[in-house]
């Protein structure tokens, strides 16, 4: 029995250090740190999670748990789950790690290398017909910058629609 509460007593101090680390790596990344650590937290979790219960775990308040979760549903993370005879709202993350990066990547070109390519094609619009050394230099500079975002969108778009399973020789094959 000491060995049981040993083990339990491990594995929740590693889950908390997890979820408080997540949070830390979130916030580096750009992510609300609470919304990082709502997704460790369900993503570690050994069934779905209700509201009240992310609340209590992260000591957060109800509208910090409700909008976070939110943002997490409409990035396709999380899903609500129904549970037969609860009137509770409860929540689980999608747990497969590839489906997890698939999603994320093509939530960051949404939120991130889209707008960049719109203010580069703008601000390209704008100068495409000065003239000059500097006008020049400048405009090729932005046709740089967007070749490579427009690369970088392309291949967002095949690595996240492609399969695991066909992805990963892939990478590893162009990594040796």
């Amino acid at each position: 029995m000491k060995q049981e509460n040993q083990a339990a007593a491990a594995l929740r101090e590693a889950g908390d250090e997890f979820v408080s680390q997540w949070g830390v790596i979130g916030n580096a990344w750009g992510i609300n740190r609470t919304m990082a650590q709502i997704h460790a937290l369900l993503i570690t979790a050994p069934a779905a999670l209700s509201t009240d219960e992310i609340m209590e775990e992260l000591k957060i308040s109800r509208g910090n748990a409700h909008s976070n979760l939110r943002d997490l549903v409409s990035w396709g993370l999380v899903r609500s789950v129904v549970r037969k005879g609860e009137r509770k709202e409860f929540f689980e993350a999608e747990k497969d790690v590839w489906k997890m990066f698939c999603i994320i990547i093509r939530e960051r070109r949404r939120r991130e290398l889209r707008p960049a390519l719109a203010v580069l094609k703008e601000c390209s619009a704008r100068t495409k017909d000065l003239r000059g050394a500097d006008a020049a230099a400048f405009n090729k500079q932005l046709k740089s910058l967007s070749d490579f975002l427009q690369l970088a969108d392309r291949m967002i778009t095949k690595v996240s629609q492609s399969e695991q399973s066909k992805m990963v020789p892939w990478a590893l094959k162009f990594l040796k």
